[in-house]
C-alpha cells in the first residue's frame, strides 16, 4: 500500500496533538487533571486520521469505496474519538477567545445535525465530489469539512459543554437515530440510486478490474455496515448512562434526605446531567 504524505492535511493534525498535550499537561497532577483514557481517545482519533489519509490517500483516487472507508474513518471514528477525549479545563482556555466562545452556538444539538448533514450531502453530490477527487486543495477543504463538522455533530451528543436542558437521554436517542436516518438515506442512493454517479472513479476502477457500478455498491454497503456498528455501540453507551444516571440522581437525593436538606428531582437530574454529580454532592455534606 502507497503512503501518500500531504502536508496540507497533516499540518493541522501535528498541531492539534501538540496543543493537546500541552493542555492535558498543564492540568496533570491537578483535580481537573485528564484521565488517561480520555487521552488514548484522543491520541487514537488523531492516530486515525493520520493513518487514513497517509496509507489510503492513493488508493482512495482510485476507487470510491476506499474513499468511503477514508472519509468514514476521518469524519465519523477519528472525530469521535477525538471528542471522547476533551474535557471542560482542557477547552476552557480556548473558549476564553471570544470569537471561539461565541461559537458555541453551533453545538447545539439542531444546529450540529443540521451543519454536519449539509456538509455530508454537499460533498457527495458529484460537482464537488468529482472537484475534490481532481484538486488537492479542495479535497483537503472537503476533509477538513468532515473532520470540523463530524466533530461538531459528536460534540452535541458527547462532549463536555452544557447541552440544552431539553436534551435529555430520549432526545440523545432521537439525535443517534436522526444521524444514521441521514447516513443510511445515502448508503441506499448509492446502492440503489440505478447508476453510477461518479465517473471520476473510471481510470482507477479499470485500473483495479472493479466495474463502476460494483465500486459504488460497496461503498454504500460499506457506510451502512460502519452506520449500523456505530449506532449499536452508542446504544449501549445510552443505556449505561441512563443507569448510571438514575444511580446518581438516587445516591443525591438519598443524601440530601440523610442532610436534611430540601432537594428535587428536578434539580439533581440537571445536575447528574451536566456532570455536576460530584459539585452537588460536595455542596450538600458541606451545607449538612
Amino acid at each position: 500500500m502507497e503512503v501518500a504524505l500531504q502536508p496540507l492535511q497533516l499540518l493541522p493534525a501535528t498541531i492539534t496533538g501538540v496543543l493537546y498535550a500541552l493542555g492535558a499537561r498543564r492540568l496533570a497532577r491537578t483535580p481537573r487533571a485528564v484521565p488517561g483514557w480520555r487521552q488514548a481517545c484522543f491520541y487514537s482519533g488523531l492516530a486515525l486520521i493520520v493513518v487514513a489519509l497517509t496509507c489510503l490517500g492513493s488508493l482512495a483516487d482510485d476507487l470510491f469505496s476506499v474513499h468511503m472507508v477514508e472519509h468514514l474513518l476521518i469524519g465519523d471514528i477519528g472525530t469521535l474519538l477525538l471528542v471522547l477525549g476533551l474535557t471542560g479545563p482542557l477547552l476552557a482556555p480556548v473558549l476564553r477567545i471570544k470569537l471561539f466562545d461565541r461559537l458555541r452556538v453551533l453545538t447545539h444539538p439542531v444546529v450540529a445535525l443540521v451543519l454536519w448533514a449539509l456538509d455530508l450531502y454537499i460533498w457527495h453530490t458529484p460537482f464537488f465530489h468529482d472537484a475534490a477527487v481532481r484538486h488537492q486543495v479542495v479535497h483537503a477543504l472537503q476533509h477538513t469539512g468532515f473532520i470540523v463538522f463530524g466533530a461538531n455533530m459528536w460534540m452535541a451528543l458527547l462532549g463536555p459543554l452544557p447541552k440544552p436542558a431539553w436534551f435529555g437521554n430520549l432526545a440523545k436517542l432521537a439525535y443517534i437515530l436522526t444521524v444514521r436516518f441521514a447516513g443510511a438515506i445515502l448508503g441506499n442512493i448509492l446502492v440503489f440510486g440505478g447508476h453510477v454517479f461518479f465517473p471520476v472513479y473510471a481510470a482507477g476502477e479499470a485500473k483495479h478490474h472493479i466495474s463502476a457500478a460494483a465500486d459504488q455498491n460497496a461503498a454504500g454497503a460499506i457506510m451502512m455496515i460502519e452506520g449500523s456498528i456505530v449506532t449499536i455501540c452508542l446504544f449501549a453507551w445510552l443505556f449505561m448512562r441512563a443507569a448510571q444516571e438514575s444511580e446518581e440522581r438516587q445516591e443525591l437525593l438519598e443524601l440530601a434526605e440523610a442532610r436534611g436538606i430540601q432537594l428535587s428531582e428536578q434539580r439533581a437530574a440537571r445536575a447528574v446531567s451536566a456532570g455536576r454529580t460530584a459539585e452537588l454532592r460536595e455542596r450538600i455534606e458541606r451545607s449538612g
